[in-house]
């Protein structure tokens, strides 16, 4: 009984992930634009692709008529477009006690702005800790070399 559990259990930590990514596409110190705010993976994303070197901007409002909806301008030096839906973080002190404490569920996309191609797909859930080094590795990899 006990291998039945431990093999559900690597079988159910191997689902966790949905990755398509095209290597050696992103050019490095290149304009990546990402909506404002946003919550724990949205924070992290931008960290990262600081720390890559890319030069993260979130526009500039256009519209102040509408308080219900902001609306933004995409600088036109923008390379690449990051858009992320997730939801809200879970607390997990048992599951992720060192790996981050939180729970993360998340969709990640990054396109080329200039032709239109999805360059990195991500349907990911994970402790906070192994999201971001999975993301990390992704980037290298994204990374022209």
């Amino acid at each position: 009984m006990l291998k039945i559990l431990s093999l559900f259990f690597a079988l159910f930590l191997t689902a966790c992930n949905s990755v398509y990514l095209k290597p050696n596409t992103m050019e490095p110190n290149s304009v990546v634009y990402a909506s404002r705010g946003g919550n724990t993976m949205t924070r992290g994303i931008k960290e990262k692709l600081e720390e890559h070197g890319f030069t993260v901007n979130v526009g500039r409002l256009k519209d102040e008529s509408s308080i219900d909806v902001d609306k933004f301008a995409v600088p036109k030096d923008t390379k690449y477009i990051v858009r992320v839906s997730e939801q809200a973080e879970t607390f997990m002190p048992y599951w992720c006690v060192f790996n981050g404490f939180w729970w993360w569920r998340f969709n990640v996309s990054i396109s080329d702005q200039k032709t239109g191609e999805e360059i990195l797909s991500w349907h990911g859930r994970g402790c906070q800790n192994s999201s971001l080094r999975k993301l990390d590795r992704f980037l290298d990899e994204l990374k022209i070399k």
